[in-house]
């Protein structure tokens, strides 16, 4: 039984497609803004993995989103094909049907322009989620790796680990001003892996700080969460391994890629 208790399933939802309302805006750091969305479209809207991802169809202001239908074999996009990009549920609070979403500023790209004109009453098309990855809170240690865009799922699995669990986790950030403060039960050791003044993208900064980060913790009951730009997350991926973590308790996902922010995927072998 206690088995199976730390085994991940997975979990399919009816596509939909909303077209949401800015309800308020909120700059966490200088490199982070909090954009809360509310609509009735929002009915029956699920998502219960900590890295879930929408796919979010950002407008210029004033303009209505553009978005796919459902057609009998999955989603029918009109041409030319809207700009789209993936971004964790942040939260939902059901009885408001409010959606919350963070978002990196300061790097281009029509989703942080989006983000960074938003203001109350703007509007936004949100698909998905199509499913959820449940990992199970039960292992010992759970270890959580990765840059800026990984910060919303690692804070949401944060807060729904409970008591008497060890959280190791290792985020990238530009600077110290770009660090956060996490909520959780869990007994929870964070490593800030900063940047200063080096590019983005690069594999050395986090490879270095989970040398540290992991000394002493044991691979025999622990769960593996990696999220980066896709090289960074091979490396991390191919780091954790050599020191033991099993492949069959980790998930490694490229977030973006260099050369190609709207790239998202599930990195294995």
């Amino acid at each position: 039984m206690t088995g199976l208790l730390r085994i991940p399933r997975r979990v399919r939802h009816e596509l939909k497609f909303r077209t949401l309302t800015v309800a308020s805006v909120q700059d966490l750091t200088p490199t982070y803004r909090r954009i809360v969305l509310e609509g009735a479209d929002l009915e029956g809207f699920v998502s219960l993995g900590f890295d879930d991802h929408v796919k979010i169809f950002p407008v210029a202001e004033g303009q209505a989103p553009v978005m796919p239908t459902l057609g009998p074999e999955g989603p029918v996009f009109p041409a030319p094909r809207p700009v789209a990009r993936d971004y964790t549920p942040r939260a939902y609070d059901a009885a408001a049907r409010r959606l919350t979403l963070d978002f990196i500023t300061g790097h281009g790209g029509p989703a942080t322009e989006w983000a960074m004109a938003a203001k109350v009453g703007s509007v936004l098309g949100v698909g998905g989620p199509r499913g959820s990855f449940i990992v199970p809170t039960a292992f010992a240690d759970h270890v959580l790796i990765g840059d800026e865009t990984a910060l919303p799922a690692i804070a949401r699995r944060l807060e729904e680990l409970p008591a008497r669990v060890r959280a190791h986790v290792v985020v990238e950030v530009a600077d110290l001003d770009s660090t956060w403060t996490f909520d959780s039960a869990a007994e929870v050791a964070v490593t800030w892996a900063v940047r200063d003044g080096a590019p983005r993208g690069g594999t050395e900064t986090l490879l270095a700080a989970l040398d540290t980060a992991l000394t002493g913790v044991s691979p025999k009951d622990a769960y593996v969460w990696i999220a980066a730009e896709s090289a960074v997350a091979k490396a991390l991926r191919t780091k954790t391994l050599g020191l033991g973590f099993s492949p069959k308790a980790m998930k490694a996902a490229g977030y973006w890629r260099l050369g190609d922010p709207g790239a998202h995927e599930v990195i294995e072998g």
